[in-house]
């Protein structure tokens, strides 16, 4: 036998259902804005988005295609200053080890070590959950402009 020996996958990193939880970053540049100085401020997307895939490696894969089909996208803010949106990779790639379907756990973060206190510090109120506010405070570009992912794949496939 030659080569490298495949070692088992742990079960924390399968989906034994085939769907994975991925986030990737997108940021908003403006056609004029000097390239060059890495401390600029800009308006950053990280979408995340549910993939079907039967391992890590294909689901990895599937998101970084998801993720290039919204590079190079134009829009413009209100003024009209035009750009356009970057894709800048793959930021979290997770299993979902259980049956999509009502209710379903997908995601859970484990806080070790807390005080109850700081724990109840965490429950919001149904008006203080982001999906409530329905306030328009963005000064970013109008995305509105900009296909869905779902649109760019029908496009480019033809």
């Amino acid at each position: 036998m030659t080569g490298k020996r495949r070692h088992a996958i742990p079960f924390k990193n399968r989906s034994p259902h085939g769907w994975w939880i991925a986030s990737y970053l997108e940021r908003f540049e403006y056609y004029d804005e000097d390239r060059r100085k890495l401390n600029r401020r800009c308006t950053a997307w990280e979408n995340t988005v549910l993939i079907k895939a039967k391992n890590r490696d294909e689901a990895w894969r599937k998101t970084v295609a998801l993720g290039r089909l919204s590079g190079g996208s134009e829009a413009w803010d209100e003024t009209g200053r035009k750009g356009q949106w970057r894709y800048e990779g793959v930021t979290s790639l997770l299993p979902v080890y259980e049956t999509i379907e009502d209710g379903a756990e997908v995601l859970w973060t484990e806080h070790q070590g807390w005080t109850v206190k700081r724990v109840k510090t965490l429950v919001k109120t149904k008006r203080e959950l982001n999906v409530f506010d329905d306030r328009n405070l963005r000064k970013a570009p109008v995305r509105s402009k900009r296909r869905s992912n779902k649109q760019l794949q029908r496009t480019r496939r033809g």
